[in-house]
């Protein structure tokens, strides 16, 4: 996900998708425009607008509190929490790690429904407590927006398909009583495909009944569901498979570096056109000092290539592309997808030992595929 860093909350560093400022101002305008004017007739355009903004405010304020729940019993498992990062769909805790027992992962998932009624709660007081003591209605809205939209999140989230919270739970439970977590998370990834097809069987069925928002906002999230559920569980198979193995045993060695004093022209004549790489570890004096990959160049204009050279767009070592030979792969795959190159120099005393691309990952896994079916 790309997006950008907001700041940091009780350690934990919240980050906002750039997709989000598309549901941000997509709540702010159904609000404003449309569930406030309906509900409270009669109020100036400016206050719907204030209304509008103050309710998406809390309303993701929410979404935070859920996903911080999250993080918090996860660190208090022993689970490293880097942090979160809220999307078109919600949010998400980013973890280095999964639960290791059944129990931490029922607790984990399980807190962040109920984090959702307690709020649901707390402003269906704030709701009661305004319209019986003759408060604003502004203050009578927005509470009773966020009263129902808490408790449809609770709801939808316990809903048992992976990787809904509901179904995090569910996997939890089979993974109690098989004992295999990756049986588990087949069958509650199964559960969230299938929950996905439902969504977007009524998203359809409702377009063809005239409720073309609604529809389209139906099929978009099984369509989402759908998908989520069958990355999360090759991505557990990946950790499976991944498990105990180091970055030695996986990278390239020794590949092919270039100098940061090449223009691009250069780069691109002399390496990129001539072999069949997509990246290349960047050296001065054998000690590597970054990585340039074809798509860094296809965003600089052609005509700046004869003077820009490969210093000036590349991505230094000190930007997280870099792991040791005996890091577990857990660790390089976290480091290849917060980077953003998807690749990572594996270094030793400050010199260039060998580099891991996504192709290097998924051809020991093939590798390793056709040997286990072969024993």
């Amino acid at each position: 996900m790309q997006g950008f860093r907001l700041g940091s909350i009780f350690g934990f560093e919240i980050r906002i998708d750039l997709s989000w400022l598309l549901i941000f101002f997509l709540v702010l305008w159904t609000l404003s425009a449309g569930l406030f004017p309906e509900d409270y007739p009669g109020l100036a355009n400016a206050t719907y607008f204030v209304m509008g903004l103050v309710a998406t405010l809390l309303f993701f304020a929410s979404l935070l509190a859920h996903e911080l729940s999250h993080s918090f019993v996860a660190r208090a498992k022993g689970i490293p929490v880097e942090g979160i990062t809220l999307f078109i769909f919600g949010g998400v805790s980013r973890t280095r790690m999964d639960a290791e027992t059944p129990g931490d992962e029922f607790q984990i998932a399980g807190v962040g429904p109920l984090t959702s009624v307690v709020l649901a709660a707390l402003f269906g007081l704030i709701w009661y407590v305004s319209k019986n003591t003759g408060w604003s209605v502004v203050v009578t809205g927005i509470a009773s927006y966020l009263a129902s939209i808490n408790l449809v999140l609770a709801i939808f989230n316990m809903l048992p398909g992976f990787p809904l919270d509901g179904g995090r739970v569910f996997r939890s439970i089979i993974w109690k009583y098989t004992g295999d977590r990756e049986k588990a998370t087949k069958i509650a990834s199964t559960g969230g495909k299938w929950l996905g097809y439902l969504l977007i069987a009524l998203g359809f069925w409702q377009l063809f009944n005239s409720s073309v928002l609604s529809g389209l906002w139906f099929i978009l999230i099984g369509w989402f569901l759908y998908n989520a559920a069958e990355a999360s569980y090759e991505e557990v198979l990946l950790r499976t498979s991944l498990k105990g193995v180091r970055a030695q045993e996986i990278m390239t060695p020794y590949p092919e570096t270039v100098s940061p004093n090449l223009t691009l022209q250069e780069l691109v004549d002399k390496y990129f056109l001539s072999r069949r790489y997509q990246s290349f570890p960047v050296t001065q004096n054998s000690h590597p000092v970054g990585i340039v990959t074809l798509n860094q160049i296809k965003d600089i204009p052609r005509e700046e290539w004869i003077y820009q050279t490969v210093r000036d767009i590349m991505i230094p070592t000190d930007n997280g592309v870099t792991a040791r030979p005996e890091e577990q792969m857990s660790q390089v795959l976290q480091k290849m997808q917060n980077s953003g190159v998807r690749r990572v120099l594996v270094t030793q005393n400050g010199l260039l030992k060998g580099i891991i691309t996504a192709n290097d990952v998924a051809s020991w896994l093939q590798r390793h595929r056709d040997f286990g079916q072969a024993a």
